[in-house]
């Protein structure tokens, strides 16, 4: 008689280069020059951390949709997470604040996140002002508006994306001034 030993075996994991695929993507699209010279998101590290938790958000959520979206999400939120462990020590945060930092950035992530999906609920203009909040310091609610219009068409291109596409890492962020302009 054999024994089912499955429950003894690693849980299906993502593939490394892949999730290294997703992970770039999203931090390029993150640094696209346009967020802040012409939407006004601040050029400073943390306007940047938040630009680039706005894209991790929309990737995660559109893989929710996917067959293997739960293990690619659980794999590109710990790639995330290691990212920025490895950014805090190059930075010269000591071994002791890196676990205080971090815990941060989970918090900003989950509240982020649970903002931004609330908002989606309510439309257009609250995801403006949650973006509005969380990325502009509260300022500049017209800028605000062409983002939430620009993670729109995100979620729309993301949504147009095939399974395979989106669990390959082969997608294509639109251009955040086209996007833009459908304010």
């Amino acid at each position: 008689m054999l024994w089912p030993f499955n429950h003894f075996r690693k849980p299906r994991s993502a593939p490394r280069g892949t999730i290294e695929a997703i992970y770039g993507m999203i931090v390029t699209q993150a640094r696209e020059p346009l967020f802040y010279r012409d939407l006004a998101v601040p050029d400073t590290v943390n306007g940047r951390f938040d630009l680039l938790l706005m894209h991790l958000w929309l990737v995660l959520r559109r893989l929710k949709s996917v067959p293997e979206g739960k293990v690619l999400s659980q794999a590109l939120f710990d790639h995330f997470c290691n990212d920025m462990d490895d950014n805090l020590r190059e930075l010269g945060v000591s071994d002791l604040k890196v676990p205080k930092k971090m815990q941060a950035f989970g918090e900003a992530f989950y509240g982020r996140t649970a903002a931004y999906d609330l908002a989606l609920t309510e439309g257009r203009e609250a995801l403006a002002q949650a973006l509005c909040k969380n990325v502009l310091n509260g300022e500049n609610i017209e800028k605000a508006r062409q983002l939430a219009a620009y993670a729109e068409a995100v979620m729309a291109a993301l949504d147009r994306q095939d399974e395979a596409a989106l669990a390959g890492g082969t997608f294509k962020f639109p251009s955040p001034e086209q996007a833009g302009a459908q304010a």
